[in-house]
């Protein structure tokens, strides 16, 4: 392998095994021009774990992580069943290479599947046989859109792929999402990063806070709302992100119900 691929980069951030040595020159070229992402990285796995775990104590036994990329310790289905032993996940995720590896770490599980869809049509990819087999979308999912809005252009309409999939979904579904953002740097800042990601061949689309909170329009946006995200960091031979010191970085997460909101912790 001699082509570095989007989601093994992201997997060595996260401190995965799943990655070669051109996927580790080129998270390592990234870092230098924007050494946060580290810590967005995994300060976006802890808001994982904290949501996923939240739901699931809730009884939310239906997972749809979108974008999931390469597995990651602990995974959303080992966060869910850890609480909830009865939880279906479905990863779905764009990249063949990553579909391609997510099928062959779940072909023993009936519990958990994955699927090759693009975001960008969400009506297509809630219809695709392989979800709808694990997944049913006539009770409560919860829908995780966890820093891949972030690689959806504006002109592709991330609000309304969130409005269209929020519109399918049963009533009592939730949707948990973070995104990156650069608002210590304001719109300039977001501009320098987005130009230096796409001089590695990555487009991404950093948003303010106010965009972001503007992909929840609709829904009830549960407390204590739209967050910064904790750093995250490892402690030497711990799977998870904890949070370092109470420090900040700059991405949001936040969860929303599509009927009525409470509090969640």
């Amino acid at each position: 392998m001699c082509r570095p691929n989007p989601a093994r980069v992201h997997a060595y951030w996260l401190g995965g095994k799943d990655h070669y040595a051109a996927d580790r020159e080129e998270a390592e070229r990234i870092l230098a021009v924007a050494p946060r992402l580290r810590d967005v990285a995994l300060a976006n796995r802890g808001f994982m774990e904290r949501s996923v775990r939240c739901l699931a104590g809730r009884g939310v036994a239906q997972f749809l992580d979108l974008g999931a990329g390469l597995p990651a310790c602990p995974s959303v289905y080992e966060v869910a069943r850890s609480v909830n032993p009865d939880a279906r996940v479905a990863y779905v995720d764009n990249d063949p290479v990553v579909a391609c590896h997510g099928r062959a770490l779940l072909a023993v599980d009936g519990a958990a599947a994955m699927v090759e869809a693009d975001l960008r049509d969400p009506a297509a990819l809630l219809e695709r046989d392989e979800l709808r087999r694990l997944i049913d979308l006539d009770r409560p999912v919860a829908v995780l859109l966890l820093f891949v809005l972030d690689y959806i252009a504006d002109a592709d309409d991330p609000a309304g792929i969130v409005a269209e999939l929020a519109a399918r979904l049963a009533p009592g579904s939730h949707l948990v999402l973070s995104h990156f953002s650069d608002d210590l740097g304001g719109p300039g800042g977001r501009r320098t990063l987005a130009a230096s990601m796409r001089r590695h061949d990555i487009a991404m689309f950093p948003r303010g806070r106010e965009e972001i909170r503007g992909l929840f329009a609709g829904l009830d946006l549960l407390e204590p709302g739209l967050t910064r995200l904790p750093v995250g960091r490892r402690r030497r031979g711990a799977a998870a992100p904890v949070a370092a010191g109470g420090t900040r970085v700059c991405g949001y997460g936040g969860m929303a119900c599509t009927r009525t909101g409470t509090r969640w912790t």
